[in-house]
């Protein structure tokens, strides 16, 4: 029988797979909704559900239709520069400069002008000093007599006041010694009175004139003695010199009275001009040249220097909707934790292999990104919950090896304009949620807000996979408090969509079997490059797949029915009259619990064909893979 086309994916599927641009937080309730709990109440619609009616998975994406109008206007960018296309369509963006609307190569450009300045000033590895704490009032006279000394010009005008000030002095103490001379005037002239008075007397005594000689002479050596002594004031100022000469008159016992005549003369000298003073110029200081720009790289990509660094940039500012300002911050802060974090030591520890099982990646979706996937039924495991959660030692060894995952990961992708910059993340939800994995989930809120911060627009999509119904209503509550551009990149499967949903994005031979693929560990026969077809076979019907053979060799099938309850059976029809068949696969019922991948292989002897037989009884439509090839026989 021809093969058919591939069956479109059901439109409750579609409706939910969008695109979205950044890794944002979505943690579950802590504890999960039991049937005896009601579920939580989702925001109001016009046409509220029947209370008796359980949540479906299709009702939820019918509500998400039902407001996404309503969110659009709610989530409208503030910015011009955003020019993203709001609707559940989103196309992933370009990295092409050339490509990009104006107002977003004007942010660019604005950012690396700012990036440029910070690398100048060496900003992103030292933090801004913290502002001093205000002087006091002594702190502030002492810098101020520091700038004084500091500066020269202020170091002059200081000179000049303390002369002022000395000069004053000066002229105070010329005025005292005039004051003293004055009386020292007035003295002498009532002296002279006095020796007219007592001449008279004198003449008398005239056996006495020459002791009064010889004691007026000694009297006026002792003055000029005297005047040696004086010191001169300072040689800016006039110099008042007053010469004393006194004569002295003595009086006997026989009534001879001797008189004692002060003379005073007053002298002004005048000191020559100081010399010129001449200002010192101070050396000049040398000019050191700027320190050389600092260099940071993300990723192993150094900021500004090639078009990848612009992938970069556009990253950050795609995350802070194109706001030159904040995007600059974001990207300060995240060089500056991955300095404290030490992400290039941490590439370089060996945290061993016990969570190799928890995040892997494997394979590639339809466009081309990789595929991680984030397994959470692993921790169902209790020694590995309790060597990974049960202390902050090992929560923190748990953070930094999936840090480390991701960071290796990173350095393998094209930074190119052109090339693949974001990864597809798969979530599975499998036996993942309840009471006793609280720190499993306070160990992923951390991390998702680290990645969050940290790492901007890496995911092309988040898939959920195995979600439980009550967290879909979870969802539906918290959706109108997320992005557009959020929303857009998240879908949401339950255990029977699963499967299906992941293969609208991945290939079937490139998703893990425990996912419903054809990817398996210790496979021989098939390798990634081999092509898996796709086909849905109806409830209550029989379907046979047929795959012709026109020379000797052999012929290598696998085949995969999700969820199986299907009967299956194989058989060589040769194209000769009369020619056997021949059975290759007795038909049988395969339950869900046997093997999930049948392979089988036939030498062909002539011409015909391995008809491929699938009886599904059941009341629901199943999704069947297969793929074939031929080999030269080995006889």
């Amino acid at each position: 029988m021809a093969e058919e086309q591939h069956q479109k994916p059901a439109p409750e599927v579609a409706a939910s797979s969008t695109v979205v641009e950044e890794v944002v937080e979505v943690i579950p309730p802590e504890k999960p909704i039991t049937e005896n709990e009601p579920a939580p109440a989702p925001a109001p619609e016009p046409e509220p559900e029947a209370p008796e009616k359980p949540v479906t998975f299709e009702e939820l994406v019918e509500g998400e239709k039902a407001t996404s109008i309503e969110e659009k206007e709610k989530t409208k960018p503030s910015e011009e520069a955003v020019n993203v296309a709001q609707s559940d369509s989103f196309k992933e963006e370009s990295y092409v400069v050339g490509e990009l609307p104006d107002l977003q190569k004007k942010a660019l450009d604005e950012l690396k002008q700012l990036i440029q300045d910070a690398l100048n000033k060496h900003e992103f590895t030292a933090p801004p000093p913290p502002p001093p704490p205000p002087p006091k009032e002594e702190e502030k006279k002492e810098e101020k007599k520091e700038e004084k000394e500091k500066s020269p010009v202020a170091a002059a005008e200081e000179v000049k006041e303390e002369s002022k000030t000395e000069e004053v002095k000066e002229e105070s103490k010329t005025e005292e010694v005039k004051e003293e001379a004055s009386k020292l005037e007035e003295e002498v002239a009532e002296a002279k009175k006095e020796e007219e008075e007592e001449k008279e007397l004198i003449a008398l005594v005239t056996p006495k004139v020459e002791q009064e000689a010889s004691s007026s002479i000694t009297i006026e050596a002792k003055v000029e003695k005297e005047e040696e002594k004086v010191t001169p004031p300072p040689p800016t100022e006039e110099v008042v010199a007053v010469v004393v000469e006194k004569e002295t008159s003595i009086v006997d016992e026989d009534g001879a009275k001797t008189v004692e005549e002060i003379k005073e003369t007053i002298v002004e000298v005048s000191a020559p001009p100081p010399p010129p003073t001449t200002e010192t110029e101070e050396p000049k200081e040398e000019v050191t040249p700027p320190p050389a720009p600092e260099e940071v790289s993300i990723w192993g990509i150094p900021l500004l220097q090639d078009e990848r660094s612009d992938v970069i940039l556009l990253k950050f500012l795609r995350a802070r909707d194109y706001k030159v300002k904040d995007a600059f911050t974001m990207i300060k802060n995240t060089v500056r934790w991955r300095k404290e974090f030490e992400i290039d030591a941490l590439l370089e520890q060996d945290h061993g292999n016990d969570w190799d099982k928890v995040a892997f990646t494997h394979g590639y979706d339809k466009k081309g990104h990789p595929v991680c996937y984030n397994a959470f039924s692993e921790f169902q495991n209790k020694d590995l919950y309790q060597n990974t959660f049960s202390t902050d030692e090992k929560r923190q060894k748990f953070l930094k090896w999936r840090i480390q995952f991701l960071e290796k990961s990173i350095r393998k992708l094209d930074f190119s304009p052109t090339g693949i910059s974001s990864f597809v993340q798969v979530n599975d939800f499998k036996n993942s949620f309840g009471i006793g994995k609280r720190e499993l989930w306070q160990a992923t809120k951390l991390a998702v807000q680290l990645l969050q911060d940290n790492y901007p627009e890496f995911l092309a999509k988040q898939v959920f996979i195995n979600v439980p119904w009550w967290y879909l209503a979870y969802n539906r509550m918290i959706s109108p408090f997320l992005t557009q551009r959020t929303k857009s990149k998240f879908v949401f499967a339950g255990p029977s969509k699963s499967a299906e949903t992941l293969f609208k994005y991945i290939a079937p031979e490139q998703v893990p079997v425990q996912y419903g693929g054809l990817k398996r560990e210790d496979e021989q026969e098939f390798t990634t490059e081999d092509p898996v077809t796709e086909y849905t076979i109806k409830p209550s019907s029989k379907e046979t797949i047929e795959f012709p053979y026109t020379e000797t060799g052999l012929l290598v099938w696998e085949v995969r029915v999700s969820g199986w309850d299907v009967s299956y059976g194989a058989e060589f029809v040769p194209d000769e009259e009369g020619g056997y068949t021949v059975i290759v696969q007795k038909s049988r019922k395969i339950a869900p619990t046997d093997e999930t991948v049948i392979s089988n292989s036939f030498k062909v002897g002539g011409p015909g064909k391995v008809v491929l037989t699938f009886d599904n009884q059941t009341s629901k439509k199943k999704k069947l893979l297969y793929r074939s090839k031929t080999k030269p026989s080995s006889d």
